[in-house]
């Protein structure tokens, strides 16, 4: 009689998950000079756990009604246990992941990790930034006070102006003519959806940069085993140590500075009758917002910031050179930083009154986004691949 088979090695020859874990996040190979940037995407990963952890706390107690929206927020910051904490964690955990993935792009985008043949990853990684605004969107107008009801109207109101599918569109998300319960239980539904398909995503993230391998700050792949080291123990404690720092940071923002989480108007009910004086969104969605107001048409302004999002979608066609940091290119070592700067100043304008003088730098900061991405990467690329 033969003897039995033991556990770990029957569902080994079954299903190798372990020898698959093994290979992909303990012995896989990584580059030997990634800098403090290539952490990030880590962040990205818990804070997207913590977000889904904490959001579905929050779904179970909250009432997508809009006469009940506001009074359940209320519910779950007085009243339940610990509330206040998973909320705080919740909105603290939007600031956190913004700052991440707008650092994450950056990153990508001085090193020229988007060229080939990492096309698919960072395509990839800009769906996941759309979806996660889509998310964000719709999660802002769930408590119901006054700058997520006029925050919303802003922004339907301007979608309803796409010729041919802005009408339809904005009727879909409202269900009638304005923002009403049908449209509170769709936004609702809408966000507890999202957040699952962003994981999705994720997944494809992660599986395509385990097929092309991670970009590193020189460049050049690596073409030996010298120039690599293993994921585990070397990134794994590199990386699990800067999470303590970010987990610091984060922890800090929710304990210390939960001021800085969402507008003092949010903390009062949406009245459709009283408009607030100054309708301001939160800080990472600034730059898109000071781009639609830049513009007297409220129809080019709403496709202008669209564009704004759709060059980086194009960029790996409009960068056909084969140099991939900015550090190796002189005229995008010194135009790239302003692009960064264009991006904050956009940032620092949505958040202040449409003044003469914001409107102004708001203008400037949007030309000089577009000239980098479509006058200055393509006459770079064309330059680098003759000479």
């Amino acid at each position: 009689m033969p003897a039995p088979e033991k556990t770990p090695g029957w569902l080994e020859r079954r299903l190798p998950v372990m020898s698959v874990l093994r290979r992909e996040y303990i012995a896989f190979p990584m580059p030997r000079n990634l800098n403090a940037l290539w952490s990030f995407g880590a962040f990205l990963m818990v804070t997207m756990a913590i977000m889904i952890a904490s959001g579905l706390f929050l779904a179970i107690n909250y009432t997508p009604d809009i006469t009940q929206a506001f009074a359940s927020v209320e519910a779950i910051d007085r009243q339940i246990p610990s509330g206040w904490f998973l909320r705080s964690l919740h909105m603290g955990g939007v600031t956190m992941l913004f700052a991440c993935l707008y650092i994450h792009i950056a990153r990508s985008l001085w090193y020229g990790s988007y060229k080939a043949p990492r096309e698919l990853l960072w395509l990839t990684g800009l769906g996941m930034m759309l979806m996660v605004m889509v998310t964000a969107f719709a999660g802002y107008v769930l408590p119901w006070g006054q700058m997520s009801y006029w925050g919303a109207t802003v922004v339907l109101n301007a979608a309803h102006t796409i010729p041919l599918i802005g009408k339809p569109v904005s009727e879909l998300l409202l269900g009638g003519e304005t923002l009403g319960n049908t449209a509170l239980h769709r936004l609702f539904v809408l966000h507890f959806t999202m957040a699952f398909a962003i994981l999705a995503v994720i997944a494809l993230h992660v599986i395509a940069l385990h097929v092309v391998k991670p970009n590193n700050p020189s460049g050049i792949d690596p073409v030996s085993p010298k120039q690599t080291l293993p994921f585990h123990p070397y990134y794994t404690s590199r990386d699990g140590f800067a999470l303590c720092l970010f987990l610091m940071v984060y922890a800090g923002l929710v304990f210390f500075l939960p001021d800085l989480l969402t507008l003092a108007d949010n903390y009062v009910q949406a009245n459709p009758l009283v408009t607030p004086r100054d309708i301001r969104p939160e800080w990472y969605f600034a730059p898109f917002y000071a781009i639609l107001r830049a513009v007297p048409s409220r129809l080019g302004g709403l496709l202008l910031a669209v564009g704004s999002l759709a060059v980086l979608f194009a960029l790996p066609s409009l960068d056909r050179s084969p140099t991939r940091p900015a550090t190796r290119r002189p005229l995008v070592r010194l135009s790239l930083p302003l692009a960064f700067l264009s991006f904050i100043l956009l940032g620092v304008a949505g958040m202040h009154p449409p003044t003469e003088t914001w409107l102004i730098v708001s203008r400037m900061a949007m030309a000089w986004w577009f000239i980098h991405f479509l006058v200055v990467m393509p006459l770079v690329s064309e330059r680098e691949i003759t000479s």
